[in-house]
């Protein structure tokens, strides 16, 4: 018995030895520090989904994907009234409190983050966000004035390819609103109307 308990010790270091064994090697899902001892695989599929559904991301938020239908089951339903003879429609989720998107023919054109929502962008930024901290987080967007707001009230809108972001800032310099999505609904002031 006294051997195998020697034995134990002798095997683990040869495991720990073999090229199975080898460290991890850091790509975009591990987080790298000043001490290689400290390199953690990327998290494990459950706090991934949970950190997913509160992130808004130019593809969408959840299973609601920009340029897509609502897919079934979904929690996001058309809720309250919808302007008559019209193919535009506002969707919203119990589960997404301060979150709401616009459908044209049934396809996710827009999704928008009100003061109510605690879901935010990739980078951090969420509504209460500095103008500041749009700035340095998306330098480039372009400006614009505010519909209904004198300065410092703008927009601030991803140039490029859709989908893209664009920022409501109010006169506070503080993000209003966050949409995400494709033109020409991503800068419809009156939403559907």
């Amino acid at each position: 018995m006294k051997h195998y308990a020697l034995l134990l010790p002798l095997a683990l270091a040869v495991t720990a030895c073999s090229p199975e064994a080898e460290e991890p090697v850091a790509d975009e899902t591990t987080v790298a520090t000043a001490e290689p001892a400290a390199l953690e695989p990327a998290a494990t599929p459950e706090p991934a989904a949970s950190a997913d559904a509160n992130t808004l991301t130019l593809a969408g938020l959840g299973d609601l994907r920009i340029g897509e239908p609502v897919p079934a089951g979904s929690s996001f339903a058309s809720r309250g009234a919808q302007i008559p003879g019209t193919t535009c429609r506002t969707v919203s989720s119990p589960d997404f409190p301060g979150v709401h998107a616009m459908t044209v023919d049934d396809e996710v054109r827009r999704i928008t983050l009100s003061d109510e929502s605690e879901v935010a962008l990739v980078e951090g930024i969420g509504v209460g966000a500095t103008e500041a901290e749009v700035r340095a987080a998306f330098p480039g967007f372009e400006e614009s004035p505010h519909q209904y707001l004198a300065a410092p009230g703008k927009y601030l809108t991803q140039p490029g390819e859709d989908p893209r972001l664009h920022f409501e800032i109010a006169a506070d310099e503080t993000v209003s609103l966050i949409h995400v999505g494709a033109l020409p609904e991503l800068i419809w002031v009156e939403g559907c109307a």
